[in-house]
């Protein structure tokens, strides 16, 4: 199994719009911008897709982080891609990518599709309790003549997300001839043994130099902090950083802290119960403390569960209770022990 950095975190969202769906045929008038929500029996629930969450964790690594190389996007009529270029650009590795290309093998040109499935994998950020959509009127009247109007709607929730980073498939590239396995071509290789990558026997995977790899594992965990975006932020301004994250690193692919957190009495809340369950079933899977951050302000009624938890030496997992910004770091410093050297 390969070790997987997993986290759950919790956005406050108390007047915004972070994500938004357009226009509805169903609405009394053509000028209203509606936000994204799915539905789940009578109940409403807004969100924010997967993609948009991904595009502002780009976008903050790009801003932030000077040593994180982005990949330039091309298109071609109706297609777009990036360069597929993982050796150079740090977000084809982590991000993923998939591109059509061609290459000379002898004298013949052969059609070489490359696949990356993305090592960072997140849900989109879906609020915890039900809640609709507040529909805002506005007027347009710096003009002459009479005023515009339009409606927008925002919402007042608390979103959670889940995500994952595969630590063993970050800087690690397979150019085995099998869909959605073929990262690289065979002309590839040698920009990944110019960059210093390795290969344990021919069957195996390239894998670049750990430095390389430990650097693009920590900086997207370092970015949470940091991170910006959403629609009608002239508006609506929201601090899209974790106010709650629990974090760790776990031995496989599941993700056990996707539950913690329930609906009581149309409210969000973590489900301490649920949290210590996980702790027992999973102890054996986890392979590193288990960190959780809370900012002050935000869910205070957690305060004495989370410092109980921390003081609780009879857990078959330690748990350290901080800060989010404080807690991510700590876990970003030790990933370096998670990541193995290169064959």
């Amino acid at each position: 199994m390969s070790k997987h950095l997993i986290g759950l975190t919790l956005i406050d969202t108390p007047y915004s719009a972070l994500n938004n769906a357009g226009t509805e045929a169903s609405q009394a008038t053509e000028n209203i911008v509606t936000v994204k929500k799915l539905q789940k029996g009578r109940d409403t629930y807004p969100y924010v897709s997967g993609q948009a969450w991904r595009n502002w964790w780009r976008t903050t690594l790009d801003q932030e982080f000077d040593e994180w190389n982005s990949s330039p996007i091309e298109r071609e009529k109706k297609i777009a891609f990036t360069a597929a270029d993982p050796v150079t650009y740090d977000d084809d590795d982590v991000f993923g990518y998939m591109r059509a290309q061609s290459e000379m093998q002898g004298k013949k040109r052969v059609n070489v599709t490359v696949t990356r499935l993305s090592p960072l994998k997140c849900s989109p950020l879906i609020s915890i309790a039900p809640q609709i959509p507040t529909n805002d009127f506005g007027v347009m009247a710096r003009h002459q003549g009479d005023p515009v109007p339009y409606e927008h709607q925002f919402y007042s929730c608390v979103l959670q997300g889940i995500f994952s980073l595969d630590l063993s498939a970050v800087g690690t590239f397979s150019d085995v001839n099998r869909t959605g396995y073929k990262n690289i071509a065979s002309s590839y290789v040698q920009t990944i043994q110019d960059a210093g990558g390795t290969q344990e026997d021919e069957n195996s995977s390239w894998v670049l130099p750990k430095e390389i790899r430990v650097r693009r594992c920590q900086q997207p965990l370092e970015a949470l902090p940091l991170l910006s975006g959403g629609a009608k932020l002239t508006s609506h301004l929201t601090d899209v950083t974790p106010k709650l994250i629990i974090l760790s690193v776990l031995d496989g692919g599941n993700h056990p802290f996707m539950n913690l957190m329930v609906e009581r009495n149309g409210v969000g809340a973590l489900s301490i119960e649920a949290l210590l369950e996980v702790i027992d079933d999973y102890a054996d899977r986890f392979c590193d403390t288990i960190y959780i951050g809370r900012r002050s302000g935000f869910m205070d009624e957690l305060d004495e569960d989370l410092r109980g938890l921390a003081n609780d030496t009879s857990l078959p997992c330690e748990i350290v209770y901080d800060s989010p910004n404080k807690v991510i770091a700590q876990l970003a410093q030790r990933l370096e022990t998670h990541i193995g050297d290169s064959p």
